[in-house]
């Protein structure tokens, strides 16, 4: 797959079958747009291409510079690299670029700079200035522009369309088992692993503390969560805490995950870890003491998930 920064730097002259929106954590419902967009381009011997944009445009419409999101652009160019797309652009979001109009946007970008023949978008596509214009325009330019339209419909999971904002809900209320459902994978968190106050090795639970996250990278609600990483090829198992440590007066947003079975360092090794179960939200305890039964009911209940749990 090749990578774009931006619209005027693809030069493939070859016809296009195109999808365009930000993808935020590429879930089931986007995976299902681009298998459909990636089989149909292969079919007509076109080249498939994703056009995408940064930053998100909320970040720059509603000067909302506190957004989180699913996957950072790392993140989402692996993700869409893994589905066979041909070509990813990602194009500058910007004041002056949310100004075209949709006529402007589908001429001058789609048509002229990608050569689109056909796009295939998702059911709550908008476009152009203030996101004026929707399938029934999309449909009306196709036919001024030459090119075809396919509209996919929400990809429901118990009724529920599933949407990058339903996900973030799920996260931020720790239901980290309905955002898996609804991503089609486990969420992860990629961080550096640094060295802590060292209070968890004296209780019995040495902990791995994950520093220098994305900034932008949506962090599950504070408490605690059954957790995995994959370390040199070996898969370890693990109880994570999110949140203050309010029984030893911690301060920030502390994430720390002690493995099972696994006691050697890590400092400054980068892991992902991945988030399976929500145990518990955080408590504050009268004591270490109290503290240490806790992990130990905690630690129970993560080696019973675990021991049912087909993990990879």
């Amino acid at each position: 797959m090749k990578v774009i920064d931006k619209v005027d730097n693809y030069h493939d002259n070859a016809p296009t079958v195109l999808t365009i929106g930000t993808f935020d954590g590429v879930h089931i419902g986007h995976t299902k747009i681009i298998q459909r967009l990636v089989a149909d381009a292969h079919s007509k011997g076109y080249k498939s291409c994703l056009l995408t944009f940064f930053p998100h445009p909320r970040a720059v419409l509603q000067r909302d510079l506190s957004i989180k999101l699913l996957t950072t652009m790392d993140e989402k160019t692996k993700r869409l690299e893994s589905l066979g797309l041909d070509a990813l652009v990602i194009h500058p979001f910007s004041r002056e670029f949310s100004r075209l109009t949709a006529r402007e946007y589908v001429e001058q970008i789609l048509v002229e700079k990608l050569h689109v023949k056909k796009i295939v978008v998702g059911y709550d596509h908008r476009f152009g200035r203030n996101r004026e214009a929707d399938i029934n325009e999309l449909r009306y330019f196709s036919q001024l522009f030459d090119f075809e339209v396919e509209e996919i419909g929400p990809q429901d999971i118990d009724d529920v369309a599933v949407s990058s904002t339903k996900i973030r809900t799920a996260l931020t209320e720790g239901v980290v088992d309905k955002a898996n459902q609804y991503l089609g994978y486990t969420y992860g968190v990629k961080g550096m692993v640094q060295k802590g106050k060292g209070i968890g090795r004296e209780i019995g639970f040495p902990t791995a503390n994950l520093h220098e996250i994305h900034p932008t990278k949506l962090i599950p609600a504070d408490g605690a969560y059954m957790v995995s990483t994959q370390y040199r090829g070996t898969l370890l198992k693990g109880i994570m805490n999110i949140g203050k440590n309010p029984t030893v007066g911690g301060k920030g947003l502390n994430l720390e995950v002690h493995f099972l079975d696994f006691d050697s360092e890590l400092y400054n090794e980068r892991l992902t870890i991945h988030f399976h179960k929500r145990i518990r939200s955080e408590k504050k305890f009268n004591s270490l003491e109290a503290l240490k039964n806790q992990l130990e009911l905690d630690k129970s209940s993560a080696i019973s998930f675990f021991k049912d749990a087909m993990l990879t």
